[in-house]
């Protein structure tokens, strides 16, 4: 029997060390999500450059164990002397919740709205559909441009936010009950859960000490034996108690 219910969650991923490069390799890391979902049969809608929205079933229980920093060795097309950079992002999967699990003040807000710069038709690119809200209080800002019709992008904004403001209230809860330290990290090339060496053509995963081969077809989306692996194994240790 299927244990999983249907669930959606937002795959966030951020450049951090490394430059140009790093924000090449967040592209790589959100593509290889998007084609990941594809081949599970998954809902996959492009919320801004840097974010997707991901529905389905199980979508959180197997993605849940993504987030933290990706560092990748590998030698970027822009190197002329074929040496290997080293760069990293980071990667969070954050899971939609409902209106009720965190209320917003509306006087918290600040709307923006702008041309969105990516496909869509004529529509997209000549009425500023595209959406930027920010939360006074906290600072945080996302950005929503997928859709044709502004109203549309103001609700996918909303839910985005909502989610991240509960993340971070999750996040805070739990470094106050066992000094957790949040597993998305700063981006520092040394915090890492997984690191994608082209060179050898190998990806191993840190936290469970595990070495994977055929590293094209993983990036390319094939990355069910990784995440059953590390979902398996990861269940096995304790939650710091």
């Amino acid at each position: 029997m299927n244990i999983y219910q249907s669930q959606t969650v937002y795959i966030e991923t951020r450049p951090a060390a490394g430059g140009d490069e790093a924000k090449i390799w967040a592209s790589d890391i959100l593509r290889m999500y998007t084609r990941f979902a594809n081949r599970k049969g998954w809902k996959v809608i492009s919320i801004d450059e840097s974010t997707i929205k991901i529905t389905g079933f199980g979508v959180f229980d197997l993605l849940k164990n993504e987030s933290g920093v990706h560092r990748v060795q590998r030698i970027p097309e822009t190197e002329k002397r074929g040496r290997i950079h080293t760069s990293t992002a980071t990667v969070a999967v954050i899971p939609q919740v409902s209106g009720g699990e965190v209320q917003i003040n509306p006087a918290e807000l600040e709307w923006q709205f702008f041309r969105s710069g990516g496909h869509g038709g004529q529509n997209v690119n000549k009425v500023s559909t595209a959406v930027r809200l920010l939360h006074k209080s906290t600072g945080m800002v996302v950005t929503a441009q997928t859709e044709r019709f502004q109203e549309q992008n103001r609700q996918i904004a909303l839910e985005l936010l909502r989610s991240k403001l509960y993340h971070q209230q999750e996040e805070a809860r739990k470094i106050q009950i066992q000094d957790y330290r949040s597993a998305i990290g700063t981006g520092d090339r040394s915090e890492k859960i997984r690191t994608y060496n082209f060179p050898q053509d190998r990806v191993t995963d840190h936290r469970v000490n595990k070495n994977f081969g055929n590293l094209e077809d993983l990036v390319d989306g094939n990355l069910d034996k990784v995440i059953q692996l590390v979902s398996k194994l990861t269940r096995q240790v304790p939650d710091g108690t």
